[in-house]
């Protein structure tokens, strides 16, 4: 690590020269990383719905579908649109009530559980269907195209419908988020350190640092929407501690050394163990997202996770060649700290600590009520404005022709008519099911006026299909039980039969994300304490620190129980997590400076006065940071699913820094005996 540090102090000017050279490849990186805005891709592959999609799109060549709504009275402009709309590269079938009909064949002829489905008060339903999946480029450049077609986004609901304007938003939004978070960031680092130009060095740093991170994306092949909006604002919140530490190393080295450069080495060196235990849990604590079977966490975990990791390269590499560059400039720039140094809420915390103690037992219990019930939505799109025109449409087919939730079942071609139409009767007499539509149980009449290519439709080499559709909001628990009561039926009929559907693969969304909330805490949890048992050598230690920051999570958890609020359940997945690696690291720095005092003053009181005093300022400027960096975030968007994330976190940092600065040292005084056995002390020479 000498030799490391000595290259980069001695070779300032040649680390800049590289660092910018390396910024070409992270922007063309970054530009050409694809952005997904469909979580549902993220379910694994290997469940029935999913397969299901697949048949639909490979057997059926159905990726996608939407309903297309018209207030055009004539059948025959009706039949000029479908023209129009199946012109559209990518389109595979258009068809609606008109192509049952002859144009001087009224609506009425049609059965009343058809008609009301495709026509009412003179507006008629299209079905557009699309060869590829839902977030598809060409599909998206498809319903991009039919909305055009149509002139009104707010008449076209589908999926695609979905993703488009929460690219719309996402993209809108994006550029903001990083301008709120620097100037929020900026504030709280003027006032911190005791340069005018120290915080811009600092974050130009962590900037670069970003776009080394997004850059490298590209290897991914993919990210998404969430994870491209949430990374810059954590890896800033999380890194910018490192920067605070190495510029103070630096400051303190240069008392000691004449010679700046050897001061820097000295420094970075410092740096370097201090914070190799920190970065770790913060690494391991994204990394612990991978295990989610949900990939979306895999996603954010090896995102924000290589995040950290490019932080602290450019907080050991750029960071140095910066201050020394520009060392004279700093100097000039210098002014007092504007930061209090808190010394009343160190004194309260060590004059009460019993009263803390009691005050942390006490909050336990509403803590983990709070924890075990906050409720929490899994409806995609309860996540956006409800003004955008996908939900309008979405609403409109709901109210108007009661689409609420359609469906598709894939059975065997074999199957004998006698045998579907038994299926297609039980399906009838499950609850909220108000549409069961199979081609060999129709009446004769309306068969007849099928036109052979949606009979073709229908069938495949392998597979028929049965359109259902339900009054239940996807989502919903009603929805979840119907999906689970029709499986039961079809399973009796055709054990390889499969349901397919936004529905289903809601219903799959939610059992898979409670089962991953439990694996990611519960790995989170054990990773982050090996660590720390093999960096602090100790294990009373770890089982402290541990406690006092999840105690800090139930909190800020327990928080959305007692307000009411609902959170989208990837916001509830994820954020206990983040907040644990990325706050333990004020734990860390506490903690292991209390055992350092403690090998001076045999007086644990006088030894936690000692490391408070070191180690209040750096906690409180490093969790204003991150405070900073998410809250702007939080109350600026209007995407509910970014704003919930950036809020919790917001509100964590601020729970953590009170737990740590407040309850920790009250826990490290009551059980200074156990950790001082527990705990391999070098002793100092």
């Amino acid at each position: 690590m000498n030799k490391f540090s000595k290259f980069i102090a001695y070779h300032s000017k040649l680390i800049l020269i590289i660092s910018l050279v390396l910024l070409i490849p992270a922007l063309y990186g970054y530009i050409n990383t694809r952005i997904n805005y469909d979580i549902l891709v993220y379910l694994p592959e290997n469940i029935e719905t999913i397969k299901g999609q697949k048949i639909l799109t490979e057997d059926f060549g159905i990726g996608s579908y939407a309903f297309v709504m018209t207030n055009d009275r004539s059948q025959k402009n009706i039949l000029r649109l479908e023209d129009k709309l199946k012109k559209i590269d990518g389109v595979n079938h258009v068809g609606s009530a008109v192509d049952l009909l002859d144009t001087t064949i009224p609506y009425e002829m049609l059965p009343d559980e058809i008609g009301d489905k495709v026509y009412k008060d003179g507006e008629t339903v299209i079905v557009v269907t699309f060869k590829d999946s839902t977030s598809n480029e060409k599909t998206i450049n498809a319903v991009n195209k039919v909305r055009k077609e149509v002139k009104d986004a707010k008449q076209v609901s589908s999926m695609t419908s979905f993703v488009i304007d929460t690219k719309n938003t996402s993209d809108k939004e994006l550029a903001s988020y990083v301008v709120i978070a620097v100037i929020l960031c900026l504030i709280v680092l003027l006032l911190a350190t005791d340069s005018y130009v120290i915080p811009i060095f600092l974050l130009s740093n962590i900037g670069v640092a970003i776009l080394y991170n997004m850059g490298s994306n590209i290897f991914l092949g993919e990210i998404s929407y969430i994870t491209k909006a949430i990374t810059a604002i954590l890896q800033l919140g999380v890194t910018t501690d490192f920067s605070i530490f190495l510029y103070h190393k630096y400051e303190h080295a240069k008392k000691e050394y004449k010679d700046n450069k050897e001061a820097m080495a000295s420094a970075i060196e410092k740096t370097f163990k201090s914070v190799m235990g920190s970065s770790l849990t913060t690494f391991a604590g994204f990394l612990a997202l991978c295990t989610m079977e949900l990939t979306l966490g895999r996603d954010i975990g090896i995102v924000m996770a290589k995040g950290v990791m490019c932080g602290l390269i450019c907080v050991l590499t750029l960071f140095p060649a910066l201050l020394l560059v520009f060392d004279n400039l700093i100097e000039k720039t210098k002014h007092r700290s504007l930061f209090p140094s808190f010394k009343k809420v160190q004194k309260f915390s060590i004059k009460h600590y019993i009263g803390i103690i009691l005050v942390f037992v006490l909050l336990m219990i509403p803590a983990y009520i709070g924890n075990s019930n906050y409720k929490v939505y899994y409806k995609l799109d309860e996540s956006l404005p409800k003004d955008l025109p996908f939900h309008v449409a979405n609403s409109k087919l709901a109210k108007k022709f009661k689409i609420v939730s359609p469906e598709i079942i894939l059975i065997d071609k074999d199957m004998k008519a006698n045998k579907v139409e038994e299926l297609s009767k039980e399906l009838n007499n499950v609850d909220g099911i108000d549409l069961v539509l199979t081609p060999s149980t129709m009446d004769s009449d309306i068969e007849e006026l099928l036109p052979d290519e949606l009979k073709e439709l229908t069938t495949s080499d392998k597979y028929q299909m049965i359109i259902i559709n339900s009054n239940y909001e996807i989502a919903s628990n009603k929805l979840n039980k119907q999906v689970k009561d029709i499986n039961k039926i079809v399973k009796k009929y055709d054990k390889k039969g499969i349901i397919a559907g936004e529905g289903p693969l809601m219903k799959d969304l939610v059992t898979i994300a409670d089962h991953d909330f439990k694996m990611v805490n519960y790995t989170s949890i054990v990773v982050i304490f090996i660590i720390m048992l093999i960096v602090l050598q100790s294990v009373g230690l770890p089982i402290i620190l541990i406690l006092a920051i999840e105690f800090a999570i139930f909190i800020n958890m327990a928080c959305a129980y007692f307000t009411g609020t609902r959170l989208p359940f990837i916001a509830s997945i994820i954020v206990g997590t983040i907040q644990l690696g990325a706050t333990i690291d004020y734990a860390i720095l506490m903690s292991t400076k209390y055992i350092e005092e403690r090998t001076i003053f045999k007086d644990k009181m006088k030894a936690m006065k000692k490391t408070l005093s070191l180690t209040v300022p750096s906690i409180i400027t490093s969790a204003l940071c991150f405070f900073a960096a998410t809250i702007g975030v939080a109350m600026y968007t209007k995407i509910d699913m970014i704003g919930s994330i950036c809020g919790l976190l917001a509100r964590g940092s601020i729970i953590s820094m009170l737990v740590v600065i407040l309850i920790l040292p009250s826990l490290l005084i009551v059980f200074d005996k156990f950790i001082l056995k527990t705990t391999r002390i070098k002793e100092e020479k």
